[in-house]
């Protein structure tokens, strides 16, 4: 039975009625600062902790509930004559049920601007100890967690005279305890990103689970996808499907991929505009533009054939012209990603396809990236740190051939954009901010730029030029020397080979200007 409820809350969405539902089967009701304020001018009737306590709440709210009187209410074993014995000898009322949510200290810590005393002072200390004495007591203490929770508490009550069962009860427990670890964690990995070092000593990974998925990557394989409560940027995961059927494993992981890409774009050209489409997280096309309408219209162009069942990512929000021009046609789309719809856009597009994915992630911009990638193996976990490293060409090497102009540059910028973002071995040939091939994931580079310069086909001339980027080093000049061939003119790679000068003596013979990064973008 529940006679007793202590109530502590920050979130109050729907308490006055879940308390007002226990005042009805006569629970009494002990409270705490806001929360008893907000109950008593609903009319619910409250005692204070003080009255429970004898003492008050002291040092700013820190100090209210940490006392024998509440945590012995919440621990005291009904069945032990030796615990009844010491609550009655110690006037320490029974606790039959703890309706607590922390402080919300990981809504805080993703507020931009917020202090580091803001962030300590919603660190919660008693909340937590209170749900962990509720919940290793679960035989006799109901524990709630979450608004989510109350129906199913008050609709156990109707059902079994104003009790619980022992099932709900432990059901309630473990997702208390599993609150508790997850806010621990929440603000060991704050701490630990406030220090110097980079990795700690223990690894602890607070993740929420958002949804179970139709399947993995293949149908036999299960999957569910979790959510970073502490994340701050733009995300396939918590942004919202406005239109189509519901995310997928491979949805996600190459949404991640094309929102990842095109934010890059964003941030490197100092075009308007920016479009990728991805497939198995590598780009087929993609293409910075002064509109959205002609990044897309170059981005899709760069393979149509490849980019038919695609990801695409935009880097503005999406308008009428842009949605004609990727309604037009038999083209077709797994999901776009953008940062928001014009109406008139979002109805043409969900007229033209009932199941495409249309996502708003609603900001382009970081609030926090991640620092850093988690990639799981058998019997580990690797860390490194994310690479954010985006292109600077004044810190190039001119190597040989013509000095790059500043459009040169700016346009090769892109185009190292666009290979750090594939798949090793990686090449990227394109030109005037559009991507025109790709050689991805191949065990060796010759191989790679022969698959970007059939990619990018009789786009690819010595009257034209283009630029070619490799992700790492060229072992020997004999896939530089095919790019010059094909047509390049400009060839972006990072040097450090022992064979670098043959590469350089190469295009310095062909009048290929050579820039050297200094910079790896292996991506496995």
């Amino acid at each position: 039975m529940i006679r007793r409820a202590l109530i502590s809350v920050s979130d109050k969405r729907d308490l006055v009625p879940f308390a007002r539902s226990l005042a009805e089967f006569g629970v009494e009701i002990v409270s705490t600062g806001g929360t008893a304020r907000a109950l008593s001018e609903a009319g619910i009737k409250v005692r204070s902790v003080e009255d429970v306590t004898g003492f008050p709440e002291m040092m700013n709210g820190r100090v209210k509930t940490l006392h024998p009187g509440i945590h012995g209410g919440l621990l005291g074993r009904r069945d032990l004559p030796s615990h009844v014995d010491a609550m009655t000898a110690h006037n320490i009322p029974e606790i039959d049920l703890v309706c607590i949510n922390l402080y919300p200290f990981e809504k805080t810590i993703m507020q931009e601007g917020a202090t580091h005393q803001e962030s300590i002072e919603q660190i919660d200390i008693g909340g937590p100890a209170a749900l962990r004495s509720a919940s290793k007591n679960h035989q006799f203490v109901t524990v709630v967690t979450d608004t989510d929770q109350y129906d199913r508490v008050i609709t156990e009550m109707r059902q079994h005279e104003g009790a619980t069962t022992l099932e709900l009860r432990r059901d309630l427990a473990v997702a208390a305890f599993t609150r508790t670890a997850e806010y621990d964690t929440a603000i060991s990995a704050w701490m630990c990103s406030r220090r110097p070092k980079p990795f700690p000593e223990m690894l602890r990974l607070s993740y929420t689970r958002q949804d179970d998925l139709r399947y993995g990557e293949n149908p036999h394989q299960k999957a569910s996808v979790y959510m970073n409560p502490a994340s701050g940027e733009p995300s396939v995961v918590t942004g919202d499907v406005l239109h189509g059927k519901e995310l997928s494993y491979n949805n996600l992981n190459d949404g991640a991929a094309a929102l990842e890409l095109v934010q890059d774009l964003h941030e490197t050209s100092p075009r308007q505009s920016a479009a990728v489409i991805i497939k198995h997280t590598n780009a087929c096309g993609g293409a910075v533009a002064d509109t959205l309408g002609d990044a897309f219209e170059q981005a899709y162009g760069t393979d149509p054939v490849a980019a038919y069942g695609g990801i695409l990512a935009v880097s503005d929000p999406v308008d009428l012209t842009t949605a004609e021009s990727i309604c037009e046609g038999s083209k077709f789309l797994e999901m776009i990603i953008a940062p928001g719809y014009a109406d008139a856009a979002l109805t043409r597009l969900r007229d033209r396809w009932k199941n495409v994915r249309l996502v708003d992630v609603h900001t382009m911009r970081h609030t926090g990236r991640r620092k850093l990638n988690y990639k799981s193996i058998p019997g580990g976990m690797l860390l490194q740190s994310r690479d954010t490293r985006l292109p600077s060409p004044s810190d190039w090497i001119h190597a040989a051939g013509p000095a790059p102009t500043p459009a040169l540059l700016e346009d090769a910028a892109i185009m190292w954009v666009f290979v750090k973002h594939l798949k090793s071995n990686a090449i990227a040939i394109g030109r005037d901010g559009q991507l025109l091939g790709a050689g991805t994931g191949q065990v060796d580079r010759v191989t790679a730029c022969r698959l970007a310069i059939e990619k990018a086909g009789e786009r690819l001339s010595p009257d034209l030029g283009a630029i070619a980027t490799s992700d790492a080093f060229f072992p020997f000049p004999d896939g530089p020397r095919l790019l010059i061939d094909a047509g390049v003119t400009c060839i972006v790679q990072p040097g450090g080979s022992k064979r670098d000068q043959a590469t350089v003596e190469l295009c310095e013979e062909r009048g290929v200007t050579c820039l050297i990064t200094g910079i790896r973008h292996f991506r496995h």
